[in-house]
Formats: structure tokens, C-alpha cells, sequence
């Protein structure tokens, strides 16, 4: 798998809303979306699936809803194996989807940066 080419740290400011952050990891070259389907997790650009050993989660991000905090998101910034980049969305907590569920828990690989002068 590749290193990321750049800093995705950004001002808080930046990253409060789930656009900001996927514009934000987009102009880093994470362009393609995923979905978890219950073999794995599709890309949607390429239409491939992987599977959980197939994928590194180099970092994620949480969202709360302002006006309700049960209206909670989680975004994961995605690299496979061969080198495609891209974003994984899904609800928090109660509303979270059962297929990205059952795929992140199997995935080994999770690392979450929170330290604002390391890159990703």
C-alpha cells in the first residue's frame, strides 16, 4: 500500500462537517466511494470488492448532527491493496449500516491520527 502524499490535517474548522472532510480527502486522492455489500466492500468506481484483509483504514472521522446527536455519522478514509483510494460513509450507533458493520470489525488494519502535525 502507498503512503499519502500530503497532510490531511486540517483546522477544525474544516473538518466539521462530513463535505468538508470528503472534499478535503478527495483533493488527497481519495476519489472513489465504497460500499459494503455482504461479500465485502464495493468500489464504486471500479465496481471491484474487496475483501477486509484487502483494506487499511488509515483514519476516520465522527459527526454530530447539531441538532441532534442521535443524527451521528462516521466517514472512513479507505486504501486497498492495489492502490485505490476513496471514502466509506455510514450512520453511527444505532442507525449504522449492518453490512459496513460486519466489515470494519473484520478489517485488521485501523489506524486513527490524532495528532494534527503527522500525516496520514
Amino acid at each position: 500500500m502507498t503512503a499519502i502524499k500530503g497532510n490531511i490535517w486540517a483546522e477544525k474548522v474544516q473538518m466539521k462537517t462530513m463535505v468538508s472532510c470528503t472534499n478535503m480527502l478527495d483533493k488527497l486522492g481519495f476519489k472513489t466511494h465504497f460500499m459494503a455489500v455482504p461479500k465485502g466492500l464495493k468500489s464504486l468506481t471500479t465496481e471491484y470488492i474487496y475483501r477486509p484483509e484487502d483494506v487499511r483504514i488509515l483514519n476516520f472521522y465522527r459527526f454530530e448532527g447539531e441538532s441532534n446527536p442521535d443524527d451521528s455519522a462516521i466517514l472512513y478514509a479507505i486504501e486497498t491493496a492495489n492502490g485505490e483510494r476513496g471514502t466509506l460513509a455510514d450512520a453511527y450507533g444505532r442507525e449504522s449500516d449492518e453490512d459496513v458493520m460486519h466489515f470494519i470489525q473484520q478489517v485488521e488494519d485501523i489506524e486513527k491520527k490524532v495528532d494534527k502535525d503527522k500525516s496520514l
